[in-house]
C-alpha cells in the first residue's frame, strides 16, 4: 500500500478509526436539501433564507463537493481491503441506484402532473409539455438521460459521475496532482469552447457533467492526500481574509439585483467582466464562492460534533443520510407546493405553511428511512 493509500484509508477520520463518519457532511447535505426544496417553489418568499439570494453559488456546488469527497472515503478508503472488482461494482451499483431514481421519479413526476392538471395545466412550468405531446421519444430520451422534467436534472449528471469514479479513483492513487490539473483543464475547456453534453429536444444537460465534475473532483482529492496539501492555505489568515471579502462582494453584488440602491455601487465593468454567469457551466465566479464559502466553513465549525445533539442538527443529519430519496422526494414536494400557493393562495402564510410542512415531511421520511436502514445496514450514501 502506498503512501497516499494508507492516508486515503484514514482519511475521514482525525483518530483512524474504522466506521468513523464525518456528521457535518449529512448536516451540510440535509440543510442543502431544505434549501433546494424551497428555492424550486417559485415565489416563495422563504427563499430569502437559502443560500440562492447571498452569493453566486448556492446549495449545488456543495453537493457535487461533498459526493465526491464521500466517494473517496467509501471507495478509496475500502479498495486495499476489497480489491479493484469490488469497488468497480459498487460503483456501478450506485450508479445504477441513482438512474433508477430518476427514472422513478421520472413516472411519479409525470404522474403527479396528469393527476393534477390533465396533461395541459403546470406542463410548460414543469418542462413536461414534450411528453404530454409525444410520450414516445421523450420515454426513450429520458431513458437515455437526455430529456429530464423540471427539478430533475442534476440526477443524470450524478450517474454519469459516478459511474465514472472507479477510473478517477485509478489516476488519483497513481498521481493525484495530475488528475486535479486534468479536471481544472476539462473544466477550462467548457468555460473557453462551452464543450457540454447534448439534450433532447434542444440544447444541453442543464448541469453540464464537463464543468461540475471539477467539484466532485476537488472533493475526491480533498478526501485524500489533498487535505493535507492544502491545510495551510486554508489555515492562513491571509486566506480567511481574501474569502470573507470574496464573499462580501458577492453579498452585495447579488443584492443589486433585487435592491436598486446598491447597483450603483457596481461599476460597469465589473458588471461586464462578471457576466453572464452560467449556472449551468459552473461560472468561474460561482466556483471562487463555493471555495470561499468553504474555507469559512471550515474555519468555524469543529472537526467533530461534541456534546448533545440538538433536534435540529439531528434532523438535518437524518435528511443528509438520506440524501438520494430526499431530494426526489423533495422535487415532489415542491412540485405539490406550487400547485397549493396557484390554486389555493400565494399569501405569505400561505408560502410560510407550505415551505414548514415540506421540511417536516421529509424529516419524517429520512427518520423512517434511517431506522429501516439500521436493521438492514447497506452502506453509506454517497449523493
Amino acid at each position: 500500500m502506498t503512501n497516499y493509500q494508507s492516508e486515503l484509508a484514514k482519511a475521514g477520520s482525525p483518530h483512524g478509526l474504522k466506521g468513523y463518519r464525518d456528521l457535518r457532511l449529512d448536516a451540510c447535505r440535509g440543510l442543502a436539501l431544505w434549501f433546494i426544496f424551497i428555492d424550486h417553489i417559485p415565489d416563495n418568499s422563504l427563499a430569502w433564507l437559502t443560500l440562492r439570494n447571498y452569493g453566486f453559488s448556492d446549495t449545488t456546488e456543495v453537493f457535487f463537493f461533498v459526493s465526491g469527497y464521500t466517494c473517496m472515503l467509501a471507495y478509496g478508503g475500502a479498495l486495499a481491503e476489497q480489491g479493484w472488482l469490488t469497488i468497480i461494482a459498487r460503483a456501478v451499483r450506485r450508479s445504477l441506484e441513482i438512474y433508477c431514481a430518476f427514472l422513478l421519479l421520472f413516472v411519479a413526476y409525470i404522474a403527479l402532473i396528469w393527476l393534477v392538471g390533465g396533461g395541459e395545466g403546470y406542463t410548460g412550468e414543469t418542462n413536461t409539455a414534450f411528453f404530454f405531446r409525444d410520450p414516445g421519444p421523450a420515454v426513450f430520451h429520458a431513458l437515455m438521460l437526455q430529456y429530464t422534467p423540471v427539478n430533475t436534472d442534476v440526477l443524470p449528471t450524478f450517474v454519469l459521475l459516478h459511474l465514472g469514479f472507479p477510473v478517477l479513483l485509478w489516476v488519483l492513487l497513481r498521481a493525484p496532482a495530475v488528475a486535479l490539473a486534468g479536471s481544472f483543464v476539462l473544466y477550462l475547456m467548457v468555460q473557453r469552447y462551452s464543450w457540454h453534453v447534448p439534450a433532447w429536444p434542444t440544447g444541453e444537460l442543464y448541469f453540464n457533467p464537463f464543468a461540475f465534475q471539477l467539484l466532485f473532483v476537488f472533493g475526491a482529492w480533498y478526501a485524500g492526500g489533498g487535505t493535507k496539501v492544502i491545510r495551510p492555505l486554508v489555515q492562513s489568515h491571509a486566506t480567511l481574509f481574501v474569502a470573507v471579502l470574496y464573499l462580501s462582494f458577492s453579498l452585495v453584488f447579488t443584492l443589486s439585483w433585487e435592491i436598486d440602491i446598491l447597483k450603483s455601487l457596481i461599476p460597469e465593468g465589473v458588471n461586464k467582466l462578471i457576466y453572464p454567469i452560467y449556472k449551468s457551466h459552473l461560472a468561474p465566479v460561482r466556483l471562487l464562492h463555493f471555495l470561499a464559502l468553504a474555507v469559512v466553513v471550515s474555519r468555524l465549525t469543529p472537526s467533530e460534533w461534541r456534546g448533545p445533539m440538538r433536534p435540529l442538527v439531528i434532523a438535518m443529519i437524518r435528511c443528509g443520510e438520506n440524501s438520494l430519496s430526499m431530494y426526489c422526494f423533495g422535487v415532489l414536494l415542491s412540485f405539490a407546493g406550487m400547485v397549493i400557493m396557484t390554486e389555493v393562495s400565494e399569501s405569505f402564510a400561505a408560502q410560510l405553511a407550505v415551505s414548514i410542512a415540506g421540511v417536516v415531511a421529509m424529516i419524517v421520511a429520512a427518520t423512517l428511512a434511517t431506522w429501516e436502514a439500521q436493521l438492514d445496514r447497506r452502506g453509506p450514501k454517497l449523493f
